[in-house]
């Protein structure tokens, strides 16, 4: 029995005259046959001619091995009769390529076969391993390659090496074929996932054909070849190294440049060399090498890219005629040739151009510095200028270099994209040169002077650039005490952080004593004024912001106009009554209104008051859309936006129209300056500071998606930066804001009633001063009680007096106000006790949050377990659980220590103050380190809105007055019911 080699694949066949004889043999075709005798079941019969000497030929009986069980077979063999030497060698290199596979030494490789892409595996040949096929070749009988294109006589490692891979390939691809392996992939479409899976497959199928039929996936197959030809060099031990370009500029701008070619470790960018290493055997080149051995690889890759490049690019089109190509030295006028011509072939042939080390890779833009314009020099009705000094720079990562006008003309002229300034080659290009230039005209035109705002929005257009100049003047004009020091323009492009601030008292016209981060948003607030500009007091709530723009408009002459959601309106009223009973304030809602500032007769304000315009008029969102032709026809002192997140969507009417509004100053109140995008603040700022961040679409591309979408650092500083001196921000976290913490900031959270609320109320109301005056004694008094309850009961939500478990959104102004401080509160995540008199109520909460925002919020009234009770109080004081609790207001008036809430929230008032008192103080004690805020509810134009003004007028004499309970009320005599319990028209939300 004997064995050949065919170039492809052994051939085993039968022979009785010696394996001495030389012999040559043919193909002559394939058919599908047992093989008589064969152990293998059956394989593909050859017709082979053997000639002998002399000319004689014969037809043996022979078999083509399949490439997968034949190795198998072979590396076995010794179970069958003693092998002639021929099937003994072929078997030898098996027993070589089972041992390699066992010892993980393979890895894939992509050829092409006749025509095609094959995946094939390959044996990782080292030094060891060559020895031992160089000992092979050697003892290969001439027989082995008879039937193959080579001559015994010439044989060598390589074609045992050739032997081996083919061994080594059927092999593996037997072994996964036994397992029943298939390359599990996750279902990915993209041109990568699609050629893995495709060379995955070949591995591991008969052929090893690749079978794909994407264009895209065909590229990410050929780079794929590449990377797994580098890692099987690798493997080998070989150096993996790449080829690349160095353009090195000169320090003195008359020498040359020069491009280098060079050659570097693809895994260790440390690791590199230049061509000349190379060509001279350097000890740096022949350690990178691998002592040496590999030198002439790295010499092939040399000349193979200094081939392609000169095929690329012009000015080194010498390399191509050079044995031992190694630099180019280029004149300005070839560097700018070879800087545009370039980049873009050597991309094209993966070739790495690196460098320049010392050129500015940069655009040209418009630059500016500005300077407070002396106060008696700036123009009328303009407050705050800057002169601003425009030049042209070269924006690089290392910062703006200033570009000389007269080289700027030269290079205009000579159309030149190179230039030596600074000590710096900037790079420019010609056509966006001449735009920056004509762009510094129009500056220098149209912005030699400009205002704050317009000197901000300059700084903030990705095209223009501002800085203050050095040795600006320290001080705001007439505003000492506003910034502790440093320039105005450096204070608002850096930041003005409320400890900047000193503190700036109250006018002598305010009521009462603002703290001292009150005062200091107050300061914040009249400093931007005195720039002409708009801000956004985000604190959080209850810290008082109605308050302090309350002290801000008590400074400045009026007109000013706040708008407001509805439920909010009241609030204006109540708060400046309290704080700025000067502050004549008009309410611009309902009919009444037409005969005033909406009317088409009265379009001036201070023709639609026959007592004079007053100080602040208060309109909602709604109404500011309707009416804004005559609204945007008064000039404001100050438009301010309470609960500004209603202008977060620019699209909207009430947005619109804010926009149309003109004033000296806009200001934004809001607890939530972003709540869900960044968009919502641009719309705020915008509202207030039209321009200051760009356009939507500007803001969306440079913030908006870099952050959101990447999480980007740099954009975000950028921004904060921006931003910083319009928005203050201080929240009740802040241990060092109200020094004497823990305290207490109590306030009415104000609703009001749907149209069936305001229907059932009226009802009520008919019917109780319809029966009032017909009754006497204890069964009058009983009357007024039970009117009063379903009163108070209509003002919650109408399914709690008509208990038909009916549906409960939309349904009660007070719930809708209800959702809002939830909201809010949850947005700053913090805990909140709700309490409610009515146990019926609790429960219609619980269910009502259940089903708005999947919470199950424990409800703690007077009929819970003790152990019950108890284990909702750890479970909320440990931060288990939903951030609300429920509790009745009995239930929870004793006994409860619930420290681990800030907000609390009376959903209907008591009567008797000392018993919601009590029920706050289960937050507002000894261990609770934050400000408590106390939301009291009460729905504006009935009787818990009169019922509360009279508590809080007898306070002071709760004792001898409410102290005893609410007698008190069933007393009144029937004009004072009537006065109690009528609901004003402008109640209904």
């Amino acid at each position: 029995m004997l064995g050949s080699w065919d170039g492809r694949a052994v051939h085993v066949w039968g022979w009785d005259g010696g394996e001495t004889l030389p012999v040559n043999w043919l193909y002559r075709g394939f058919r599908q046959a047992p093989w008589p005798g064969s152990p293998l079941a059956g394989g593909a019969l050859s017709s082979i001619i053997v000639e002998l000497p002399g000319g004689r030929r014969i037809r043996p009986t022979t078999a083509r091995l399949d490439a997968t069980s034949g190795p198998h077979w072979l590396a076995g063999i010794t179970a069958l009769p003693p092998p002639g030497d021929s099937m003994a060698w072929f078997a030898g290199i098996a027993r070589l390529a089972a041992a390699v596979l066992d010892a993980g030494c393979v890895a894939p490789l992509l050829t092409t076969e006749r025509g095609g892409q094959v995946a094939r595996w390959q044996p990782v040949i080292d030094a060891t391993m060559h020895d031992v096929i160089e000992t092979l070749a050697a003892a290969m009988p001439p027989i082995c390659i008879s039937g193959s294109a080579q001559d015994a006589a010439t044989a060598d490692a390589d074609t045992v090496g050739t032997i081996l891979g083919s061994f080594v390939d059927g092999l593996a691809r037997r072994r996964l074929a036994l397992k029943g392996w298939r390359p599990s992939l996750a279902p990915n479409r993209s041109p990568t996932a699609s050629a893995t899976r495709a060379v995955f497959s070949a591995l591991a199928s008969g052929d090893g054909a690749l079978r794909t039929t994407s264009r895209s996936a065909t590229e990410e197959i050929a780079r794929l070849a590449e990377r797994l030809e580098r890692d099987g060099r690798r493997a080998r031990g070989e150096p993996v190294v790449v080829p690349r370009l160095r353009l090195i500029v000169p320090d003195d701008p008359g020498d040359d440049w020069r491009v280098a070619l060079e050659v570097v470790d693809e895994l260790d960018p440390g690791r590199w060399c230049s061509a000349d290493d190379v060509w001279d055997a350097t000890p740096l080149a022949v350690e990178i090498a691998g002592d040496g051995r590999h030198l002439p690889l790295l010499a092939s890759s040399l000349t193979d890219a200094a081939s392609r490049a000169a095929a690329g690019v012009t000015v080194l089109a010498d390399w191509a005629h050079q044995h031992e190509p190694s630099t180019v030295d280029l004149d300005l006028e070839a560097a700018e040739s070879f800087l545009v011509e370039a980049p873009a072939e050597l991309a094209a042939r993966r070739i790495e151009l690196i460098g320049p080390e010392r050129l500015v890779r940069s655009h040209v833009s418009v630059r500016g510095r500005a300077t407070a314009a002396p106060a008696s020099d700036r123009r009328a009705g303009f407050g705050r200028e800057a002169v601003v000094q425009w030049t042209l720079c070269a924006s690089s990562e290392d910062g703006p270099t200033a570009l000389s006008e007269a080289e700027l003309a030269r290079a205009v002229a000579a159309g030149a994209t190179l230039l030596h300034t600074g000590r710096r080659w900037v790079r420019i290009d010609p056509a966006a040169l001449r735009r920056a230039t004509g762009q510094l005209d129009e500056r220098r035109r149209d912005h030699g002077r400009v205002d704050a705002l317009t000197l901000l929005r300059l700084a903030a257009e990705a095209d223009a650039d501002l800085a203050a100049a050095d040795g600006l003047p320290a001080q705001v004009a007439d505003a000492p005490g506003a910034v502790a020091d440093g320039a105005w323009v450096a204070d608002l492009l850096d930041g003005l952080p409320d400890e900047r601030l000193r503190e700036e008292h109250e006018p002598d016209t305010f009521v009462g004593v603002l703290r001292p981060y009150q005062r200091r948003g107050l300061a914040w607030l009249r400093f931007l004024a005195r720039l002409g500009l708009g801000g956004c007091l985000a604190d959080d709530m209850g810290l008082g912001k109605t308050a302090t723009a309350l002290a801000h408009l008590l400074d400045r002459p009026g007109p000013h106009l706040v708008v407001c959601p509805l439920s909010v309106v009241h609030n204006w009223e109540a708060e400046a009554g309290r704080f700025a009973p000067k502050l004549r304030i008009v309410v611009h809602h309902g009919a009444e209104r037409s005969g005033r500032i909406a009317a088409d007769a009265h379009p001036r304000l201070d023709e639609a008051f026959d007592d004079g315009p007053p100080d602040v008029v208060v309109t909602t969102y709604g109404l500011l859309a309707r009416d804004i032709d005559h609204l945007a026809a008064t000039p404001w002192t100050t438009v301010v936006l309470d609960e500004a997140q209603m202008v977060k969507n620019p699209s909207t009417n009430a947005a619109r129209a804010v926009r149309q509004l003109r004033a000296e100053q806009k200001l934004a109140l809001t607890g939530t300056p972003v709540e869900n995008r960044l968009s919502e603040l641009w719309a705020i700022l915008d509202a207030v500071n039209p321009g200051l961040l760009g356009s939507r679409e500007r803001f969306r591309h440079r913030f908006g998606k870099p952050i959101e979408r990447d999480g980007d650092a740099d954009a975000a500083a950028a921004l904060r930066r921006l931003t910083q001196p319009f928005v203050l921000r201080r929240t009740k976290a802040d241990r060092q804001l109200v020094p004497d913490l823990p305290d207490k900031i109590e306030q009415i959270a104000w609703a009001g009633l749907t149209k069936e609320q305001a229907v059932l109320y009226q009802q009520v109301v008919d019917q109780l001063l319809d029966r009032a005056d017909a009754a006497e004694g204890m069964q009058r008094r009983g009357l007024v009680l039970a009117a009063l309850t379903r009163l108070k009961q209509i003002c919650n939500h109408p399914v709690h007096v008509l208990g038909d478990g009916s549906r409960l959104a939309g349904r009660s102004g007070k719930l809708a106000r209800f959702d809002e401080l939830v909201d809010e509160l949850l947005d700053v995540d913090e805990r909140a006790l709700v309490f409610t008199q009515f146990r019926e109520m609790g429960e219609l909460l619980r269910r009502h949050t259940a089903e708005r925002l999947g919470l199950r919020v424990p409800f703690l009234h007077g009929g819970v377990a003790r152990t019950r009770r108890d284990t909702m109080v750890a479970e909320f004081q440990a931060g288990l659980g939903p951030p609300l609790l429920l509790i009745s207001l009995k239930a929870g008036g004793t006994g409860l220590n619930l420290t681990a809430a800030s907000q609390v929230i009376h959903y209907d008032r008591w009567w008797n103050p000392a018993v919601e008192d009590q029920a706050t103080d289960r937050a507002w004690r000894i261990g609770q380190g934050r400000t408590v805020v106390v939301h009291k509810m009460v729905c504006e134009g009935t009787v818990e809105e009169r019922i509360a003004t009279m508590i809080d007028e007898k306070r002071a004499l709760a004792d001898a007055v409410v102290g005893s309970g609410e007698t008190w009320l069933s007393e009144l005599s029937t004009a004072e019911l009537r006065q109690l319990v009528r609901l004003d028209a402008g109640a209904r939300s």
